[in-house]
């Protein structure tokens, strides 16, 4: 029986983070009511002329400097021919033959293992209409029209689903820290077409591609690419042929179907766009655009284990949201002690964010708060769970741990007279752990310790306690 391969490309459109939209002054909101944000660009009217975002241009150009591509100094704008609702003038202005960014390369792990992905090119374009489909009817809301879009063009170089995943999660991750895209996927600002073809093993020539559009999800990417490879596979083995189409993904019922007939180049009749000037970058401007480039992920990964001596774990965990690691970058100028810090935002912390359904940036607890708190724990002021109770007061209502530990009466006890008068109770209480632990059984004396901590209602400082009770259990 023949063995197959799957080949994967992926075209990956990010919507950027731009005031305006990519040609007219219309601003770019999310969520507002139906086409209130429109002009005669938006919508297509005859005579309109486009006016260019150079913001948007930048942010391409960086795009590209990220991901290791050659930046055109000269690039030239194009006519997409399509008619369809979503886009008013039955023409979108992208670029086709001379884009903004070619080649780059994109290196990820996938399960522990380092591959290098290809990319072809990024272009600049403008974002279609969005369409609603309800109650028999079919209506187009223009907001969306027109904003800033690129598209990120792998070569076919992937060859699994979780090759996918990781490309284009490492794609999101760099579109986010070089403040690019905010890459939410609820709102559209990342969305994949993913080609998808399968060969016998051996065979050069790739097979017939299929395009499944507008993914938005990276659980129903997995899910689609896993079952359009069965399909194929199962077409193939029985006698049949792959056409070259697109098709959708249907997440309920977990399968792939036809849309239409893959487009070729040729039916879309790009020509070049009358109304814009070829577009021209300086040495200066690219310059000053690499000058800006941020701390990338994989960057931080490595200085965090590098420099701050934490497990790699926990530097992938942190990293994983830009958001998440800017915070934990907001404590450090506060204290040294990262990897406690670390267990905070990986425990506590993502479990409230998860809690209570909200983003780190709604956190009320200031870095400087938990750098704090920290300190007290290290000192012994308060214990380790005390310190998760001060932990979420600081969470809901900010303040300082100070303060919420006098007011909770959260600080231990490590009077020596104190301590001393708890330790001699437990031990004549408790005469037969006492026994054991001096028969030669060391693990008795946490019954004791447990006493200890019951009588103190738990502020006795343990390191305290254990060391009273050896000195007189030893003595």
């Amino acid at each position: 029986m023949k063995q197959y391969e799957a080949t994967i490309g992926l075209e990956t459109h990010v919507m950027q983070q731009t005031r305006t939209k990519m040609f007219c002054g219309c601003l770019r909101v999310y969520g507002a009511d139906a086409n209130t944000h429109v002009c005669p660009v938006c919508v297509g009217y005859p005579g309109a002329m486009p006016v260019l975002n150079r913001k948007a241009i930048e942010l391409c150009c960086k795009a590209g400097m990220l991901l290791g591509c050659s930046i055109n100094r000269l690039s030239r704008w194009d006519r997409k021919n399509y008619f369809y609702p979503d886009m008013a003038k039955n023409y979108q202005i992208t670029q086709a033959d001379d884009p903004l960014c070619l080649g780059g390369k994109l290196e990820v792990e996938v399960d522990g293992v380092t591959k290098v992905f290809d990319i072809e090119r990024i272009h600049q374009e403008e974002n279609a209409a969005k369409n609603i489909h309800a109650a028999g009817a079919s209506l187009v809301d223009y907001n969306r029209a027109g904003t800033a879009l690129m598209e990120i063009v792998s070569t076919p170089c992937m060859h699994s689903a979780e090759d996918a995943l990781a490309y284009m999660t490492a794609i999101k991750q760099i579109m986010q820290y070089g403040g690019i895209s905010a890459c939410d996927q609820e709102k559209g600002e990342m969305r994949s077409d993913v080609n998808i073809s399968v060969r016998p093993v051996g065979q050069s020539e790739l097979g017939a591609k299929v395009e499944i559009k507008n993914m938005n999800s990276f659980a129903f990417i997995k899910e689609a690419i896993e079952y359009e490879v069965d399909r194929q596979i199962s077409v193939l083995e029985q006698g049949g042929t792959i056409d070259q189409e697109t098709r959708g993904y249907d997440a309920e019922r977990g399968e792939t179907f036809v849309q239409r007939s893959k487009e070729d180049a040729h039916d879309y009749r790009y020509f070049p766009e009358p109304d814009l000037l070829p577009l021209t970058l300086t040495e200066e401007e690219m310059e000053a655009w690499r000058s800006e480039l941020p701390e990338l992920p994989a960057q931080r990964r490595a200085r965090y284990v590098e420099e701050l001596g934490l497990p790699a774990y926990d530097a992938a965990v942190l990293t994983a949201d830009k958001a998440t690691s800017d915070w934990f970058e907001a404590v450090l100028p506060y204290s040294s002690k990262a990897k406690p810090i670390s267990n905070f935002m990986m425990g506590e912390m993502q479990r409230l964010l998860t809690e209570k359904e909200i983003t780190i940036e709604a956190c009320k607890m200031m870095p400087e708060a938990l750098a704090k708190l920290v300190d007290l724990i290290d000192q012994g002021v308060i214990s380790n769970s005390a310190g998760k109770q001060v932990f979420e007061i600081l969470f809901d209502e900010g303040g300082t741990p100070e303060s919420i530990i006098e007011a909770k009466g959260l600080a231990q006890v490590s009077d020596d007279c104190a301590l001393e008068q708890w330790a001699d109770t437990a031990i004549a209480e408790n005469p037969k752990p006492v026994e054991e632990y001096k028969a030669g059984n060391p693990a008795s004396i946490n019954f004791l310790m447990g006493q200890v901590m019951k009588a103190s209602r738990g502020k006795a400082n343990p390191g305290a306690v254990m060391q009273l009770l050896k000195q007189k259990l030893d003595g």
